[in-house]
This record gives C-alpha cells, structure tokens and sequence, in this order.
C-alpha cells in the first residue's frame, strides 16, 4: 500500500516504503478515520481539525463535531501530522476513503 516515495536510491526508497507501510498498518480504526476526515472536510490539513477540536474544548465555536474523545483525537491528529512532517507524506495518499 505504501508507494510514494521520492526520488532517492532505491535502499532508501525501500526503507521509507516499509516504514511509511508499517506505520499506515498500524494505525487503529479511530487514527484511519481522523486521517478519512481530514481529507474529506479539512482540505487534507491537520491544524483546522486541531483548530475544531481545541475550539470546541474551550467552548468556541468549532465546524465539526467529533464524539467525545477530543483529547485523544488531538493526540492521534499530533503523532501522525508528526509523522508525515518527518517522512514527507500525506497519510490520506495511502489510506483509501
């Protein structure tokens, strides 16, 4: 499932693959569709979402309501916004709606 990559040699291009693959495999039900949602009502960025969540804590008006696990979703959003920061990807390119 884990195509993209960049144009680098091969070894390394087999390295981020599998990573990036592994890391998609792993991720639970709730990641998937947080990933699902960005792509579908936040134009594929994660700070509107986070933005939503956060106004929403604080009592702001927010666009979109999540159930009840705001904090966990906001930290599922961090730890893979994080990890497509440091590989370079968009989580939406290998998770199909």
């Amino acid at each position: 499932m884990a195509e993209k990559v960049g144009n680098t040699d091969k070894s390394s291009e087999t390295a981020v693959s599998k990573i990036v693959s592994d890391f998609v495999n792993g991720l639970s039900d709730e990641h998937r569709m947080l990933v699902v949602l960005k792509a579908q009502l936040y134009d594929d960025m994660w700070e509107p979402m986070l933005d939503d969540l956060r106004n929403r804590l604080s009592g702001k008006p927010y666009i979109f309501k999540l159930v009840n696990r705001i904090q966990d979703d906001i930290g599922r959003i961090e730890e893979m916004q994080e990890f497509e920061s440091e590989h370079d990807i968009n989580l939406s390119d290998y998770i199909k709606v």
